[in-house]
């Protein structure tokens, strides 16, 4: 596991996901979208569900950080223990899984949920957090590498505009573990300055492979300029 810590170092992650009934949401569209992307040189892909993991996995030939959302409000990223184990058996070599404060639907701890997955398989675990203090417990609870995914996605959190590259900064000075970068990073410049802050990796996943929300940038902008009849 040591080896997919180092194949990440440095690298840019790409979160290969589609949502609801959206016409690119099925494991083979975004099993191919992950090939895309490894071929332009992502080190890693993020996916969600069982079904997407297990058909990104066939000849991807990078890792997999591997998550399973149920629900859309609350603790939904990796939700329970149950979640995580199916996540780690589909065969993704990083489970990723809410990492904050609040209270799991099973009832377990961060730790007893790192625990309790360690008992089942052999792989790393990246928490998503979305506070400072979220970081430092979750490395403490156990987690092998600590992201920035759901800064601005809880209600005691404030959403910015662009990635929360100060807490990037905070986690990585104060971490023992590596820190990803993740959330709303949706340039070059904003991925490199994460990486400039201190974090291990960067995580992209809108700006890459999400066409409903690029195009609606491009569409917001055009309605904007258009010139009035």
């Amino acid at each position: 596991m040591i080896d997919v810590l180092e194949r990440l170092r440095g690298g840019l992650v790409v979160s290969c996901q589609a949502y609801g009934d959206e016409p690119m949401n099925t494991a083979d569209t975004m099993s191919r979208v992950a090939q895309a992307v490894v071929a332009g040189g992502a080190v890693a892909v993020r996916a969600q569900g069982i079904d997407h993991i297990e058909a990104m996995l066939a000849g991807l030939g990078v890792p997999v950080i591997g998550l399973w959302k149920d629900g859309k409000e609350g603790v939904f990223i990796t939700p329970t223990l149950a979640h995580a184990v199916a996540v780690a058996a589909a065969g993704a070599e990083v489970v990723a899984l809410d990492g904050t404060s609040r209270r799991r639907p099973d009832g377990l701890s961060l730790a007893e949920t790192i625990a309790g997955l360690r008992e089942h398989h052999d792989v790393l675990v990246m928490a998503d957090v979305s506070t400072f203090e979220e970081g430092i417990a979750a490395a403490e609870a156990g987690a092998d590498l600590v992201g920035t995914t759901l800064s601005g996605y809880t209600d005691y959190t404030p959403k910015l505009a662009g990635p929360d590259l100060d807490l990037v900064a905070r986690l990585a000075g104060a971490l023992d573990v590596p820190v990803v970068a993740e959330g709303r990073i949706h340039t070059p410049a904003q991925a490199t300055e994460a990486l400039a802050r201190g974090a291990h990796a960067v995580v992209v996943g809108t700006a890459i492979t999400h066409p409903t929300s690029i195009t609606r940038w491009f569409a917001d902008a055009v309605a904007t300029a258009r010139p009035l009849a």
